[in-house]
């Protein structure tokens, strides 16, 4: 089987578990080497055995992805060994609580905004030149459809998605000359760890695995996913355009 992402240099946030996890491990089974960022030693570590077993490699880095100028080393040293990124994904989120809006005490609706808002716009900052000198850069945030459908209770995560994708559709327009393509992958109702929190009474064997899911943001790094500015959605028939952003 040929591989399609052999050469390519790939970072992904929240990478000990779930999604993300999942999309490292997908990319590292395209031959993309991965730089998995996350808070859980362990998780990563198992993760970069699962990587070894596919026959790829991985640069493992144990961070809080709002620590911010711990995202700026980051580029940095991508920049010092590798000179370029070709895969950004944006994956790390939290949930918050599900409350009325005017019941969000402030440490939590600040905390997913610094996850889901404020740590995305600082991976721009700092990976936005390496993305450019690759030849075909390729810049992807997880995002919901709860940015949109802003159903009741859901508040500081819909309210962070909206802003996410408002940040997303911004940036990709300003790399609308460039050969580096921006977009968002909405996974909907997937079996993780954030999906059984928010809705416990849920069977979670009538949902989709992270595996499953993951593996439809495969296509959407290879340098001929040309669309930009768009979100598409996982779908068990394949991957689809959702809307424009």
């Amino acid at each position: 089987m040929i591989k399609s992402l052999v050469g390519k240099i790939a970072l992904v946030t929240g990478a000990s578990r779930g999604l993300g996890r999942a999309i490292a491990l997908h990319l590292a089974k395209q031959g993309a080497h991965i730089i998995a960022t996350a808070r859980t030693q362990g998780g990563l570590e198992e993760l970069d055995d699962e990587i070894k077993a596919a026959g790829s490699t991985a640069t493992l880095v144990p961070m809080d992805i709002i620590d911010y100028t711990g995202i700026d080393r980051l580029g940095a040293a991508i920049f010092e060994r590798w000179k370029k990124l070709d895969i950004l994904v944006g994956n790390a989120a939290v949930l918050g609580k599900l409350t009325p809006v005017p019941h969000l005490d402030p440490k939590t609706y600040d905390e997913v905004m610094a996850v889901n808002v404020t740590a995305n716009y600082r991976l721009i900052r700092s990976m936005d030149p390496l993305l450019r000198i690759a030849p075909h850069g390729r810049a992807i945030f997880v995002t919901s459809g709860l940015a949109q459908d802003c159903s009741p209770y859901w508040g500081a995560y819909s309210i962070s998605k909206a802003a996410l994708e408002a940040m997303v559709k911004t940036y990709a327009g300003e790399m609308a000359t460039t050969t580096v393509r921006v977009n968002c992958f909405s996974p909907g109702k997937t079996r993780t760890k954030m999906r059984a929190t928010a809705m416990p009474g849920e069977d979670p064997l009538t949902l989709p695995t992270a595996e499953e899911v993951a593996a439809q943001i495969v296509p959407m790094c290879a340098d001929n996913f040309t669309d930009n500015a768009s979100v598409y959605k996982y779908a068990a028939s394949g991957l689809f355009k959702k809307s424009a952003l």
